[in-house]
Formats: C-alpha cells, structure tokens, sequence
C-alpha cells in the first residue's frame, strides 16, 4: 500500500475546554503568529484581560515567539473561549515538549476548570433567584 504523504510540516493537536467552549488548538514551529476562526487573536478576544487569559501558557513556558497557533473555538461565551483555548495551548505544549508539564502544572493550566452553570430550579426564576417572600 502506498503511504500519503504530508506537505505540511508538523502539527500538534490538542482540545481545550472551559464551561461550554470547545477549542481544537493546533500548535506549529513559527514566529508567533495566532488566529482564531481565521482572525487574528487580538481582534477576536477583543479585551486585553481575555487575551492574557488566552496567551497564559506562552507566557509561563516563554515560547511566545516559536510557535504559530490556529485554533477553532465553538459554544459557550467569549470568557468561556478565552479559558478553553488557554487550555487547549497548554495541553499541546506538552505535547510538544515534555518539560513544560512541571511548569504548566505548578501555574494551574492543565486542569480543567469543572465550574459550569447551574441548572434553573422550578418554582424559582434562575438557578437561585426566588421571588420576594411576602409575609401578609
């Protein structure tokens, strides 16, 4: 059988997730560059918080400027994809390089954050919110 062959040079790929955001981050050798949805990341998480959020793991491994990200974001909110591709970037840096993990780990990126929404009680307008108790 014959073997296909790539082009392209290596990629890693790794999933991220954060509340009801999926982001499939692929990693390649760069200069830096990063887009997410076919944007550039700037102009994507338009806030400076949530781009520190999102570029947390090139800051702690400072590999900010050897590799190129792409990533593909679906669900939940805008904070919620910031949190799941700072997620997803530090699980394929390990992928990349073994001696990251320690790092990484120390500064709390590999763990995925459990915290969802609470579902909606009957009776109740949210999750909590009741209405305003009435004594007469």
């Amino acid at each position: 059988m014959a073997e296909k062959k790539s082009n392209k040079t290596s990629q890693i790929i790794a999933t991220g997730r954060r509340k009801k955001s999926i982001a499939r981050v692929r990693l390649f050798p760069g200069t830096g560059k990063c887009v997410v949805n076919g944007r550039e990341m700037g102009e994507y998480l338009q806030r400076d918080t949530l781009l520190l959020v999102a570029r947390q793991p090139f800051e702690v491994t400072n590999t900010g400027d050897k590799y190129d990200i792409t990533v593909r974001v679906i669900g939940g909110g805008i904070s919620g994809q910031a949190g799941a591709i700072c997620h997803g970037l530090a699980r394929a840096l390990v992928k990349a390089n073994e001696t990251f993990k320690k790092e990484l780990k120390d500064a709390g990126l590999l763990t995925r954050d459990p915290r969802m929404k609470e579902r909606k009680k009957y009776g109740l307008k949210k999750a909590r919110k009741a209405s305003q108790f009435s004594k007469r």
